[in-house]
Order: structure tokens, then C-alpha cells, then sequence
């Protein structure tokens, strides 16, 4: 174990320079400095911060508003011990300074730092994620970046093909995907469509393996009366989808590949946490992960990108408030009101969502949980979330007996939370 904490530093950080506050164990203030965001003002903030306490790193607390990045990197790496304060509480602890609203960065810096000496418990100590979590967040936050990409140039499509074109519509809803803009490529314009034999599309489609579609069904499709437009439309518009077409074609090769670097990093996790005691009937947390019903590889990233740490701890009740599925009770004398809580990880409680929606539809104790609920007035999300809440909690139970899931045993499920 470490010695206690004898000094505090509160750092409020900014993209280009951030403001240090250092405190002694009775909140005086020894000093303060500001540090320019580069590796060599990092490494001399470092240095002053040693050099004016005369104590070891590990008796130095830091608390910062950030949990991740390089200069919480930079304070792990040299041995401090950092702290994570959400901007919230920092807005609640400013309040014992100045009820006036009165905020500069001075100021903050020094109620992270009396914050932390006064109330280290309410606030989350830090440490080195391993590489691979690092890694596995990156490219789950980038499928997900690469996903909205591809709606929103989707959505384009659809808009031009909406001002001259509206029957290839019809075709599909996915708009962006490659067999469709090959299809497209083909027949760009209804008069084109006039004049292609089902030969060239049934080619494309056999290509891309759709079944549900055959050349003469899309030619009859494409062939019915087009819309009369001013000359020139149609150029623009097809001339519009053209460039847009070819961004696609980009995005959707780079969510295969992300797609496939996520898969190898969640297998290089599950045989980099193997039991140290080599016996065959331990089971990983991954594949644990991976047994449930309604956990597929974008659903298992996120859990493992944005609750590592408290998937390994095992908190079922810090794990139930990140994804947003704890209610948050409102009591005041007479009045009690139960919300929704809103302040969670926003990733987390989409992922959790969609295991839920998924598992009510194929494991039978959610499907029978999801009925009663619904019986009983509840609305969807609400009783969706319920559903997520009892998932949390079973697998919580799972990881600790390195157990996978069964969903014929019934004892867990019997004890878990309304």
C-alpha cells in the first residue's frame, strides 16, 4: 500500500496551457504554476511539483476534470496519483468559494486540489489502462464516427435520387450499400434503365449475393413512369450521387476493416486475460461476455472499451449508473419522484439498450420479463432498461464464478433486481 496523501494538486486543463494549484494537507497554498501543453513543460511541472513538496510521487494526489489523455498520462507515468472529478462536482465545489458564479482558471485549480483534500472519496483514482482497452476504445469510438459518416451521405443519396429518380428508391432502404451503387452505376438514370438487359443486373446482384432481388423485379421497378424534370436535373443530381458514391464505397471499406480489428483485439483480450492458474474449466471475461444472448462484437467493444475496469472489479452498482439504467430518486418530506437518469455514459447506455432489445427477443426469461412489464403499464424503454438492469446483474454474479451463461438456470435470474 502507498502512504497517505500529504500534498494535493488541483490542475485545470486546457488544449493549450493548464493551471496548476498545490496545497498542503491543511489547504494552504504552497504554489501555483502554469504549464503549457508540451512534453517538456509537462515533464518540468513534474519536476516543481517534487521539488517543492521534497516527498515521493505517490504522496502527491492530483485531481483533474479529465479522465484519460496525455496529461493524466504524464502524472500516471511519473508515479502521482490522479484522481478524476466530473465537471459537475467541480461546479457544485466551486459553490464553497463563491456564491457569486465568479469562475477563472486560478480558482478552478484550486478547488479541484481542496476538493480532493476534503473529499477524495467522492472522486475516482486513475490508473494505466492496459494497451489493448486503449486500443479496442479508439477503433469502437471510430466505427461509430464511421457509422454516422455513413448516414448522413446516405441520406444525400436518397435526397437526389428523391428530385429525378424516385423509383430506385423502392429497391432497398440501404442506400449505401456497394451492390447498390454498383446497381446504380449501371442504370444512373431512368432512360438508362430503358435500355439494360436483366442479364447486367442479375450479374451485380449474383456478385453482392442478394437473393431477395432479381434482375427483371428491379428492372420492372426502375421501368415504371419517371418524373418529368427541367433539363439539367437529372446532370446535376446524378452528377451529386457520383462523388457521394465514391465517399461511400471508402467508408464502407473502412468499417470492414475497423469491424475486423475489433474482433482481433477482443480475441487478443480474451487469451491476454487467461487465469494464471492455467486450469481448463476457468473461464475468460470475454467469453463470458461473449455467451450472453444479445452480445455481438460492436456491443461487446463498447462494454469492454468504456467499463474495463469495472467489469473487473465486478460492480454491478457503479456499472448499473454508467449505463443509465439506475433511477434516480427525488425525495423531499412528503414527495418522493423516481427518474431516469440522464447523467451516464452515453456509449454505454446505447450498448445496453440494443443487448437488452436483443435478449428480449431470444432469451425467454427477458421475453417473459419484457411481457410483465409492459402488462403492468411500463413503456418500452422503460421496460427495456429494466431488462438491461437484470442483464448487468447476471453477468456481474457470471464474472465472479467464471461461469457462462445458461439460460436454463433460473437461480440468478431469481435474485436479481425487480
Amino acid at each position: 500500500m502507498m502512504e497517505d496523501i500529504g500534498f494535493f494538486v488541483g490542475c485545470d486543463w486546457a488544449s493549450e496551457g493548464h493551471q496548476l494549484c498545490l496545497l498542503d494537507a491543511a489547504g494552504e497554498c504552497v504554489g501555483t504554476r502554469q504549464v503549457a501543453h508540451t512534453g517538456s513543460a509537462l515533464a518540468e511541472a513534474c519536476d516543481w511539483l517534487l521539488a517543492m513538496t521534497g516527498v515521493e510521487p505517490g504522496r502527491i494526489g492530483i485531481a483533474i476534470e479529465t479522465p484519460r489523455g496525455p496529461v493524466v498520462e504524464t502524472f500516471l507515468q511519473r508515479g502521482f496519483r490522479v484522481y478524476a472529478m466530473n465537471p459537475k462536482q467541480l461546479d457544485r465545489f466551486r459553490d464553497r468559494f463563491t456564491v457569486a458564479g465568479a469562475k477563472d482558471d486560478q480558482r478552478d485549480a484550486h478547488v479541484l486540489g481542496d476538493a480532493l483534500r476534503t473529499d477524495r472519496h467522492a472522486l475516482r483514482l486513475l490508473t494505466v489502462d492496459d494497451p489493448l482497452v486503449i486500443e479496442l476504445r479508439e477503433y469502437s469510438r471510430m466505427l461509430e464516427d464511421l457509422r454516422e459518416e455513413h448516414n448522413r451521405l446516405t441520406n444525400r443519396v436518397r435526397e437526389q435520387l428523391w428530385r429525378y429518380y424516385p423509383q430506385a428508391l423502392e429497391l432497398t432502404e440501404d442506400l449505401g450499400g456497394n451492390w447498390f451503387l454498383d446497381l446504380w452505376a449501371q442504370v444512373p438514370t431512368p432512360a438508362k434503365a430503358g435500355r439494360v438487359s436483366e442479364h447486367k443486373l442479375d450479374r451485380i446482384l449474383k456478385a453482392h449475393r442478394v437473393r431477395r432481388l432479381d434482375g427483371a423485379a428491379a428492372l420492372r421497378i426502375l421501368r415504371q413512369k419517371p418524373l418529368w424534370v427541367v433539363p439539367g436535373t437529372t446532370e446535376a443530381a446524378t452528377g451529386h450521387i457520383r462523388t457521394v458514391a465514391a465517399r461511400l464505397r471508402l467508408v464502407n471499406q473502412q468499417i470492414k476493416e475497423v469491424e475486423c480489428r475489433l474482433d482481433e483485439i477482443c480475441s487478443a483480450i480474451e487469451a491476454a486475460t487467461e487465469s494464471p492458474s492455467g486450469q481448463q474449466n476457468e473461464q475468460r471475461d470475454v467469453a463470458i461476455l461473449r455467451s450472453f444472448p444479445g452480445i455481438g462484437r460492436i456491443t461487446l467493444a463498447t462494454l469492454l472499451a468504456e467499463g474495463w475496469d469495472l467489469l473487473r472489479q465486478r460492480d454491478y452498482h457503479a456499472l448499473r449508473a454508467l449505463c443509465g439504467v439506475a433511477p434516480v430518486t427525488r425525495r423531499s418530506g412528503k414527495q418522493c419522484v423516481v427518474l431516469r437518469r440522464h447523467a451516464c455514459n452515453r456509449r454505454l447506455a446505447y450498448a445496453l439498450f440494443h443487448w437488452a432489445r436483443v435478449a428480449m427477443q431470444h432469451e425467454p426469461t427477458s421475453k417473459r420479463r419484457y411481457a410483465e412489464l409492459r402488462a403492468r403499464g411500463h413503456s418500452h424503454g422503460r421496460a427495456l432498461r429494466a431488462i438491461g438492469d437484470r442483464l448487468l446483474y447476471v453477468l456481474c454474479i457470471l464474472l465472479e464464478r467464471q461461469m457462462l451463461f445458461d439460460p436454463h438456470h433460473q437461480s440468478s435470474a431469481r435474485t436479481a433486481p425487480a
